[in-house]
């Protein structure tokens, strides 16, 4: 039976980060990642609009505030030395209504005391200076933002955790963690390993990682699909880079946004947030009938739905209607028609909610036994996060040793 040092379940960019920084302070670590996918970063590290966010939208003193900042910083820094292109293109945040300038400027202080660089308030012309095709009356400039594709700086990564000692094993779901006293046991299709300790990074099944364990399974993930458009070639002239709205502050989602891709400079335009009847459900109907019974009989999930059903019902209809969808969109690019946007591409957010019904909005972790972790709460800005995430689950793993 293999033996580790460590063992990370979970092969996205927060499992591969962390492994990453383990290796690095500690060359002599004997390490392993497990995944149930051929390859690395399938799921929402595959799957998100690749923005490189700059931490304007968290309360100062989160752990989201201060890991986005820096993890920005540091992706920049990781994209530059190995070869990853990202540009910070730079991000307008809209007000199209009066009813919205206070909770941009809300916005703006956070950013500001979150050490945002370059954070600007511009009027109707310095939107249309940036963006000649967008109408507000007031916005946030945010130059630090950029754009970068996700699953090459996942590769990346990965190719300096083997190139540093550890083992990336694929197509090995885990279906068991047993702690012991000697060690802890992890069961996989292909067989079992035994580590001293062990870290679950598993996302949209991070809640059902911490329940083999005998760890609390709440709080619950429940997925939201987010769906996307895009605009056709010929009228991607309407958004050079990233217009988003203001969003709502009592939901963690930034609301539907235009966002400029790296590499073939496609204009995603999206998401909506609407439940996702399977786990990892990337198309409308794809229904995996355990994981809808599971979300559906979770008491945190009616609650939720209780309080914001007129939320969700208006997501719905906006992702079945593309009229609806435009019309969102067209708050902020009044050009726009239905026949300028096709199909495009979605995600699946592994959202973590309370019992009570709460959406968790922080980061959240949780070290079991001193020698187990689990990343609880992942979710935007996680990717941005991920080499800060890395770090802080190292520093927070060697204060409880």
């Amino acid at each position: 039976m293999p033996r580790f040092d460590v063992v990370i379940v979970g092969g996205g960019i927060i499992g591969l980060a962390a492994a990453r920084e383990i290796l690095m302070r500690r060359p002599s670590t004997t390490l392993a990642i497990v995944d149930k996918e051929p390859s690395v970063g399938e799921h929402q590290t595959g799957h998100n609009s690749g923005v490189i966010h700059s931490g304007i939208y968290y309360a100062p003193g989160s752990l989201k505030a201060m890991l986005c900042t820096v993890g920005a910083r540091l992706m920049y820094e990781f994209c530059e030395s190995h070869g990853v292109k990202a540009d910070p293109c730079g991000k307008l945040i809209v007000a199209t209504a009066e009813d919205e300038l206070p909770a941009l400027d809300e916005l703006y202080r956070r950013g500001t005391a979150n050490g945002v660089p370059g954070l600007e308030m511009v009027g109707p012309a310095g939107i249309r200076e940036r963006e000649p095709h967008c109408a507000g009356i007031k916005a946030i400039w945010s130059p630090a933002t950029g754009i970068v594709n996700f699953s090459q700086v996942a590769e990346a990564i990965a190719g300096d955790v083997i190139q540093f000692g550890g083992a990336i094993l694929t197509r090995r779901p885990v279906t068991g963690l047993t702690v012991r006293v000697e060690s802890i046991l992890v069961r996989t299709g292909q067989g079992e390993l035994t580590a001293d300790r062990v870290l679950t990074c598993a996302g949209l099944h991070s809640d059902r990682m911490a329940r083999l364990s005998g760890a609390p399974e709440e709080p619950r993930i429940v997925p939201f699909r987010g769906d996307y458009w895009q605009l056709r070639q010929d009228r991607r002239y309407l958004a050079r880079n990233l217009i988003y709205p203001v969003p709502d502050p009592k939901f963690p989602f930034l609301g539907v946004h235009f966002t400029r891709r790296i590499g073939d400079d496609a204009v995603w335009l999206g998401p909506n947030a609407v439940l996702a009847l399977a786990r990892e459900g990337y198309r409308r109907w794809d229904l995996r009938p355990g994981d809808l019974v599971q979300t559906l009989g979770y008491p945190g999930f009616r609650r939720m739905a209780r309080k914001y059903w007129r939320t969700g019902l208006a997501e719905v209809y906006r992702d079945l209607s593309k009229r609806a969808f435009v019309a969102a969109c067209q708050r902020f690019v009044p050009e726009l028609e239905p026949g300028d946007v096709i199909p495009g591409a979605s995600g699946v957010r592994a959202q973590s909610v309370a019992r009570d019904g709460r959406l968790v909005d922080d980061f959240s972790f949780n070290i079991q036994d001193r020698r187990l972790m689990h990343v609880r709460n992942a979710p935007s800005p996680a990717a941005t996060s991920s080499l800060a995430i890395g770090q802080l689950i190292v520093d927070e793993w060697d204060r409880a040793s």
